[in-house]
């Protein structure tokens, strides 16, 4: 049990342990107390879940989507659909350990692992923030190109200065850092939503490709596009930030306040990544529904995409649409794996580093390897690398997943708020899933 049990005004006017995740935003955001309040509940939880959301829908995503779609048509989309629904259960399982324990998942993996087996995990899950922020940043150079025509180089080193942006939205509160990232949400789906209006998708075809076919693992190349659409949905590193975020909010430490709080928050959660689904979904329909249709099948980098799709619909705002949308999107998954990565450091290491300093070590380290594949191979070698960066998170899943299911099963962490039968036996086949998919992989790409 954490050594914090009162509310938000415990900590009124001082600082809060130095223990808890993120203490610059512990419990800084009230919970209206009584019942008859549940809307007023629900408004007050809501949030986090599209903080997590925000990593589903990361400009990795567009390269698996769209290459998914453009070669494969509707086939992939019962990838999307699965790996949504996987994403709905851990992250649940997620914000239940935070609000459980008061242990984000990094801290709980350093109390209960010993020395060699943390250090691991954790070195593991800074590559996979590693490869994370490779997408965005490859993600918002190619928007400002596509935009403005800036330089592939150029655009990766601009990035480096959203490192301001991130800390004037933390100095202003948790609260309107949400906001803001709700705000860019609704500016990706409405894009998307217009983009989808001028594609007219064959809705037969649609609801076909959402029935899984064997192909989907017989076929290799078709394997490797939903292995990068595994990794680039359901992301390791959220599973780290939602058990975080959720202690944002001052819920009551009892029973049946952290009961209700779990409830509230898997809520939050699932409508938020149900935004995710269906702007997952919208890239990979506008890519079968505009590029497979007309034959152009390998469109798999995103400014082919930009460049074919106003032609392909007859429409000149559409490509305008698509890089708005693509620039909105690279900005939310800085912000937010900014945050995890902070998480990440702070929870296996107990190691509290100035967030401006985190920010410019993680962006150099994505920074260094975008800039040399961009000056040597230009786009197509970026739009390479950009799928590759998801397929490191599919690897990488596993590790932050088998933690999650195991803290969250165990009734000594947990007490009663223990997985039940059936939601452990749906985690532990959502981990065979994950671990069978990436060994498959695995075989296939070091096997020949």
């Amino acid at each position: 049990m954490p050594p914090f049990e009162g509310d938000a005004a415990r900590f009124a006017g001082r600082a809060p342990p130095a223990n808890v995740s993120l203490p610059g935003a512990f419990r800084t955001i009230a919970v209206p107390k009584g019942a008859g309040l549940f809307w007023r509940k629900l408004g007050a939880f809501a949030g986090p879940g599209y903080l997590v959301a925000v990593g589903y829908m990361d400009p990795g995503n567009w390269a698996t989507d769209l290459a998914g779609g453009s070669a494969f048509g509707y086939t992939l989309l019962s990838v999307i659909l699965l790996s949504n629904l996987m994403a709905i259960v851990l992250q649940a399982l997620s914000a239940k350990l935070g609000i459980v324990t008061g242990l984000d998942l990094a801290q709980a993996c350093r109390a209960h692992y010993p020395p060699p087996v943390r250090m691991a995990l954790w070195l593991l899950c800074e590559l996979a923030i590693i490869a994370c922020d490779l997408a965005e940043v490859i993600g918002t150079a190619i928007a400002l190109n596509l935009l403005f025509g800036m330089p592939l180089v150029a655009g990766v080193i601009v990035t480096a200065a959203d490192v301001l942006l991130i800390l004037a939205l933390q100095r202003r509160g948790f609260r309107q850092l949400e906001a803001f990232i709700v705000a860019l949400l609704l500016v990706i789906a409405g894009c998307f939503a217009v983009e989808l209006a001028w594609a007219q998708p064959s809705l037969s075809a649609l609801g076909k490709g959402l029935i899984p076919s064997p192909e989907i693992v017989t076929n290799p190349a078709m394997l490797y596009i939903a292995i990068g659409i595994l990794g680039a949905t359901v992301m390791p590193h959220n599973l780290y930030l939602h058990s975080s975020i959720v202690q944002t909010r001052a819920f009551e430490r009892t029973e049946s306040g952290k009961r209700e709080a779990v409830k509230l928050a898997t809520i939050d959660s699932t409508v938020a990544l149900g935004l995710a689904l269906f702007i997952n979904a919208a890239i990979l329909i506008l890519a079968a529904s505009t590029f497979h249709r007309s034959g152009q099948t390998q469109v798999a980098e995103i400014g082919d995409a930009f460049a074919l799709l106003a032609p392909t619909l007859g429409v000149g705002l559409a490509s305008t649409l698509f890089a708005v949308a693509l620039l909105a999107s690279g900005q939310n998954s800085t912000i937010t794996g900014t945050l995890a990565g902070q998480i990440v450091m702070e929870g296996f290491l107990d190691l509290r580093l100035p967030h401006w300093l985190r920010r410019i070590v993680t962006r150099g380290l994505a920074i260094i390897p975008a800039v040399i594949v961009a000056a040597l191979y230009g786009e197509s070698g970026t739009a390479k690398l950009l799928v590759l960066s998801q397929v490191v998170l599919s690897l990488q899943l596993p590790f932050a997943v088998v933690p999650l299911v195991r803290f969250t099963s165990d009734r000594a962490i947990m007490g009663g708020f223990a997985n039940s039968g059936w939601l452990r036996a749906a985690a532990i086949l959502i981990t065979l899933t994950v671990i069978g998919l990436n060994s498959v992989l695995l075989f296939q790409v070091f096997g020949g």
